[in-house]
């Protein structure tokens, strides 16, 4: 067996988009759908980490973790669930589990939990143009611009980003904490990961956390680890994020929502560059530089009592505060490019171009959920718009009030159907529910559209046909074709309900 390898305990599909990216880093993927499987596989080789579903069928999570107990050397485990919850992560941390995530599985996230030499040096693929950038950036507008070193370089001329971006490199090397603030959506994580890139501790790791998505007895413990028997559950040591970041850097996300209590815990981290374990009589020292990000004017926390003040001056020692999408309109454009050329390479469809009123209209909107909101939009709208030019139709912004489809009904009324969920269907995936999955249809949802006429379709077709064919991309799970579309679950469901009303056969 390869000695470089990661095994997926989940359905294929949670995974296989990751594989370009795990071979081109010079790593072997293996994949197991039950707990014989991937103790057979154990038995063989041992992979650098193992990512486990919560749950597939009648499998478990916690079932791989008591055997990661009991077993004497055992790689780490990382839990992942497209539906988590507080309470579900502190089970499967204190089981023994390394992290809890939410899906999807990123590269750029995957990247970052593994040893720095099991990834090879072209993993982050050849510098390209920022016009042309390699596929992988995350929402900030960030792109890796230099594969050997693991660089990044920032998408942006505005004078503010500009500012922020010269401030970042100025202060990159040093040891001084950065809170990077700014609205959600702006990219501050990826000005972390800027920071840490371009200091003398890019050979060192670089782990984040949310601290707003854990409660404060398991955040301590995520942070700060813990002795076995410390609380119940606690049946080995653990060490903690800040342990895990020696010589390197913690990205402390959300910070404005950690509790007074464990305020003053990192404080001393800060202050005197050591902690303990919960539980331990052992002080550890801390070799990390604190990067923190918030959304919210933690001056006003402070006012207020929400925030100690004497952290806030010692997390506020270099200041970067991000400008919101709205202020950088020169820079739209260019976003949106980037973001277009990412998703058809990611879904192989041809580039499409913009219609003037389009990108006029990209230019002039508000942007509320910021360059985040611009990269779900463009996401949408190359699968909307399927090679073809780019309007105002593609965004779908109002999507709860979509065409009525009673007046294509009349205009397709003698379009033929295919195939629906009798004979020649086959079920999605095991123990899926409606909100989840279903039955595929013979020849695929797309079919039930009918074929493309080659004349100008009207809106409420081309709304049918991305429907059915998010649902075929996605083999049938209407969770993941909903978030394909940018809509809720319930928005997707209505419509299919519709499409049953005028006579698909909609399993």
């Amino acid at each position: 067996m390869p000695e470089k390898t990661i095994l997926f305990v989940a359905q294929a599909q949670a995974v296989t988009a990751l594989f370009p990216c795990l071979k081109e880093a010079g790593i072997s993927a293996a994949i197991a759908d039950s707990l014989a499987g991937a103790l057979a596989f154990l038995r063989k080789a041992k992979p650098l980490i193992v990512f486990s579903q919560a749950k597939i069928g009648i499998y478990k999570a916690e079932a791989l973790l008591s055997q990661a107990r009991e077993a004497g050397d055992f790689p780490p485990v990382i839990v992942f669930t497209d539906r988590g919850s507080a309470a579900e992560a502190q089970v499967f941390l204190e089981q023994g589990a390394r992290d809890y995530w939410l899906e999807p599985l990123v590269w750029e996230k995957i990247q970052a939990v593994l040893p720095r030499e099991a990834v090879a040096p072209s993993a982050a693929g050849p510098a390209e143009s920022p016009r042309r950038a390699p596929l992988g950036a995350g929402p900030g507008g960030a792109i890796p611009s230099d594969a050997g070193s693991g660089r990044f370089a920032i998408i942006g001329d505005h004078p503010a980003i500009r500012r922020v971006l010269a401030l970042a490199r100025q202060v990159a090397k040093s040891r001084a904490t950065v809170l990077i603030s700014g609205e959600s959506g702006t990219g501050k994580e990826m000005f972390a990961r800027f920071l840490h890139s371009h200091s003398d501790r890019a050979e060192g790791p670089f782990v984040a956390i949310n601290c707003a998505a854990l409660p404060e007895h398991l955040l301590e413990s995520e942070l700060f680890g813990h002795e076995k028997g410390a609380f119940t559950g606690a049946i080995a040591r653990k060490l903690g994020k800040f342990e895990l970041a020696q010589g390197g850097s913690i990205l402390l996300d959300e910070i404005s929502e950690m509790d007074m209590g464990l305020q003053a815990k990192l404080l001393r981290v800060l202050q005197e560059g050591e902690f303990d374990r919960v539980g331990g009589m052992e002080t550890v020292r801390a070799d990390v530089r604190v990067l923190a990000t918030t959304n919210r004017r933690l001056e006003e926390y402070v006012e207020e009592g929400k925030f100690r003040q004497d952290l806030y001056y010692r997390l506020n020692v270099i200041p970067l505060k991000l400008p919101p999408l709205r202020e950088r309109g020169q820079d739209i454009p260019r976003l949106a490019d980037y973001f277009v050329d990412k998703y058809c390479r990611a879904y192989g469809i041809a580039r499409p171009r913009f219609a003037p009123e389009a990108m006029d209209w990209l230019v002039a909107y508000d942007w509320p959920g910021n360059v985040r909101e611009l990269q779900n939009l463009m996401e949408r709208a190359v699968l909307l718009a399927s090679g073809g030019l780019i309007t105002m139709a593609h965004f779908l912004l109002d999507a709860d009030n979509w065409p009525d489809l009673e007046i294509a009904a009349e205009r397709e009324a003698n379009a033929p159907l295919a195939v629906g969920a009798g004979e020649g269907a086959t079920r999605t995936g095991p123990g899926e529910d409606e909100a989840g999955g279903g039955l595929v249809p013979a020849g695929g949802f797309a079919a039930l559209a009918g074929e493309p006429s080659g004349e100008i379709e009207t809106l409420d077709l081309m709304e049918r046909r991305m429907i059915m064919k998010s649902l075929d991309k996605t083999e049938g799970n209407r969770t993941q074709a909903a978030q394909l579309l940018g809509i809720s679950v319930r928005t997707l469901r209505n419509k299919l309900n519709e499409y049953r009303k005028l006579g698909l056969n909609i399993p």
